[in-house]
């Protein structure tokens, strides 16, 4: 069962991706939008608390919580940091290593181990990713912001470890998304409002052009898949193998590439439809190690 959370949670983070992909390319304050996406994800958080009677049982769980919440914000600050400075290609695979860091620290911290089947499966999938990330065009000379992928692809790893932890300390799902969300849409805002000041003084050309509702609303709506994707991924760490449930969650760049394959009308490269058959194949093998 843990195998349709992950994959649940594969759809709604690769149509998040989608839409942060598109907002990328309108002149927003991506800080505005991002306090949005987590500021729905706190309201829902909430009501679903108070709709299933649920409830924080300790410090423990919502130090969960709260660290999730400033996890996810340092995560996003340092991959959007990476992509301002750094190759977009490069920036994309360091982040990619997010699979492989859960699956290292899992086992130091649990002692989480693999099935021989399950492990060729995990490493068809990062295959896969990574075929598809890869770019012919990094070299040992165009490093530029590698730093800052792998602090995000950190952090996103500290996240996943994060999710799992509150799964073992048998944290009520919404509580501990409740703390994320609410931690992280206070993280947003207080960055917004500091870039805001600076943003006044300067001329039209450096100021966005979506206004503050448009900004926000749109991140609300965007914020619909991600508490949906949160809720499907810890669901998956309850009952699946932490690095597993990862790695498959990973293959959201998969629903990115549809979308820009049937709705863009973009050509796959020969690269990318190697790399979507391979982690195709490494999840069949997965599969098929139950």
């Amino acid at each position: 069962m843990w195998i349709v959370y992950a994959l649940l949670a594969t759809l709604f983070f690769g149509v998040r991706g989608i839409l942060y992909q598109w907002t990328s390319q309108k002149r927003l304050d991506r800080n505005l939008l991002l306090f949005g996406v987590f500021f729905v994800g706190f309201l829902i958080s909430l009501s679903s608390v108070l709709l299933f009677n649920q409830q924080w049982y300790g410090w423990a769980d919502i130090s969960v919580g709260l660290a999730l919440g400033f996890g996810s914000f340092a995560a996003n600050a340092f991959l959007h940091k990476g992509f301002s400075v750094g190759k977009a290609s490069l920036i994309s695979i360091l982040s990619g290593l997010t699979p492989l860091f859960v699956l290292i620290f899992a086992f130091l911290l649990w002692q989480e181990t693999l099935t021989t089947l399950q492990l060729i499966g995990f490493f068809i999938i990062f295959s896969g990713l990574y075929i598809i990330r890869y770019s012919n065009d990094i070299s040992i000379s165009n490093l530029q912001g590698a730093q800052w992928g792998l602090l995000a692809a950190l952090f996103f790893s500290f996240n996943d470890l994060l999710g799992k932890q509150s799964t073992l300390l048998a944290a009520d799902t919404f509580a501990t998304l409740t703390s994320m969300f609410g931690f992280g849409s206070f993280l947003f805002a207080m960055s917004w409002i500091s870039k805001r000041k600076n943003i006044i003084h300067d001329n039209n050309d450096h100021r966005p052009s979506w206004s503050v509702i448009k900004t926000f609303c749109c991140g609300l709506l965007i914020g619909l898949t991600n508490v949906a994707g949160m809720a499907a991924i810890i669901s998956a760490f309850a009952i699946g193998n932490t690095g597993l449930v990862s790695a498959i969650s990973g293959m959201n760049i998969l629903i990115i590439l549809l979308y820009s394959r049937i709705i863009l009308k973009d050509s796959f490269t020969r690269q990318e439809l190697i790399g979507l058959a391979t982690a195709f194949i490494g999840v069949i093998v997965l599969r098929l190690s139950f």
